[in-house]
């Protein structure tokens, strides 16, 4: 933010790609000119010169909740526009209308329609569902295009990093919450051990406040919540890499004074099992519900065949369960090993909570995986990040993300303008 003074200095040097000088010059504004540093990046693109500064054109692919709070964040960042892609006409039309952001109905499953879309592009994030995730990949290959997005799958991960030996750009997998964050945090302690013991990596999204039996509201993507409570979950046991069944493993703790269950879930470790692998004994991810939940949710999968049904599944759950923007988000990672000869555990544990963001009530979630992949994106368009090749979540250092512009909202400062709003 531009502080309260009576006037503004600033100073703008922009070089060319070869190092040559573009622009110098010293300028002068009123105080009460600009109410944020973006408004002032966008008055010298737009007024003082127009053409000379280029803002980095971004294609996000879904038009949902996570992919509309992506939008706004980049959009009043005032560093990108944004031209967000979806086959819903009327997903489209609820997106946030700034000058920054453009919106265009695209059938996301054409791949060569889709290279088009990118060509020229700074980079795709795709917040479409995960078995689009290859296609989008492909297409960002094909056009030369940065690729980042917040899938869970496995098996699309795996498809990802073998587009990425080929291309001539970053591509960057899992940038959400879980996978995403939670493996940045989980790296940075397993890196202050001199050996690992135990990794040990919670995290839910959770209403604040539960009206149903299964003590849930339907808060991301329906088709992300089924997969990852269906399909085999990396782990490592005994420093053995080994597949585990989704929703076993129950275990039961207490976070300032409220009680948790949490049980396996497919795709939030990301690549740290292969990063760990053959450093560590025990590494494992469960996913964060109020206690009752996993009993229901076998129940419907396994007794009544519903995992073999997806789409009945999927129809119930956003026809019966409300969604929610008065959510909370638990991350809770607890390494230990030795230091100096003596076995030590530390652990990391946050709540976040949804705040007013850019003028809107936003959910925890919505924050935490908008956050998470603007955050990436940033790092890799300030060249703090390769810029070619496949980059794993781990390569990210967590005082980086954290200090980032759209990183510090792990850190709740958006809370503030709940508490002020």
């Amino acid at each position: 933010m531009v502080r309260s003074c009576r006037s503004l200095s600033v100073i703008v040097i922009l070089l060319k790609p070869t190092g040559k000088l573009l622009i110098f010059g010293r300028y002068f504004f009123h105080s009460n000119a600009f109410a944020s540093t973006s408004n002032l990046t966008k008055y010298l693109a737009e007024v003082i010169f127009p053409g000379r500064i280029q803002l980095k054109e971004i294609v996000i692919i879904g038009a949902g909740k996570i992919g509309s709070t992506m939008a706004r964040l980049l959009a009043h960042s005032g560093d990108y526009k944004v031209t967000i892609a979806d086959r819903s006409a009327d997903q489209l039309s609820s997106i946030e209308k700034h000058a920054a952001i453009s919106i265009t109905t695209t059938d996301i499953s054409d791949s060569s329609a889709l290279a088009g879309l990118l060509v020229g592009k700074f980079a795709v994030l795709s917040a479409a569902p995960y078995h689009l995730t290859t296609t989008i990949a492909q297409a960002a290959a094909a056009a030369g295009t940065h690729y980042l997005d917040l899938t869970e799958d496995v098996e699309s991960t795996r498809q990802v990093k073998k587009i990425a030996q080929d291309a001539t750009t970053a591509f960057i997998p899992q940038c959400g919450l879980a996978p995403g964050f939670i493996s940045i945090v989980a790296n940075d302690l397993a890196r202050r051990f001199d050996t690992l013991d135990s990794v040990r990596m919670r995290v839910g999204a959770l209403p604040q406040y539960p009206s149903n039996a299964l003590n849930y509201n339907l808060t991301w993507s329906t088709d992300g919540v089924i997969n990852e409570y269906i399909e085999p979950c990396e782990a490592i046991v005994e420093g053995q890499l080994i597949e585990v069944p989704a929703l076993e493993e129950r275990e039961e703790f207490s976070l300032d004074g409220v009680l948790y269950e949490a049980f396996n879930t497919s795709g939030g470790l990301g690549t740290l099992c292969e990063s760990l692998k053959g450093k560590v004994r025990t590494l494992n991810y469960r996913t964060i519900r109020y206690p009752g939940h996993a009993a229901i949710m076998k129940a419907l999968l396994n007794d009544l065949g519903l995992r073999h049904r997806r789409e009945v599944l999927k129809d119930i759950f956003e026809n019966s369960l409300p969604s929610t923007t008065q959510d909370v988000v638990i991350i809770f990672v607890t390494v230990s090993g030795r230091k100096e000869g003596r076995l030590v555990q530390e652990t990391y544990a946050n709540k976040v909570y949804s705040a007013v963001v850019n003028g809107q009530m936003t959910s925890a979630i919505q924050i935490t995986t908008a956050s998470s992949i603007c955050a990436v994106l940033d790092m890799l368009a300030q060249g703090d990040l390769p810029s070619r090749g496949f980059i794993q979540q781990e390569q990210i250092g967590l005082n980086a993300f954290l200090s980032s512009r759209f990183g510090h909202y792990y850190e709740q400062k958006a809370y503030a303008e709940k508490i002020a709003s």
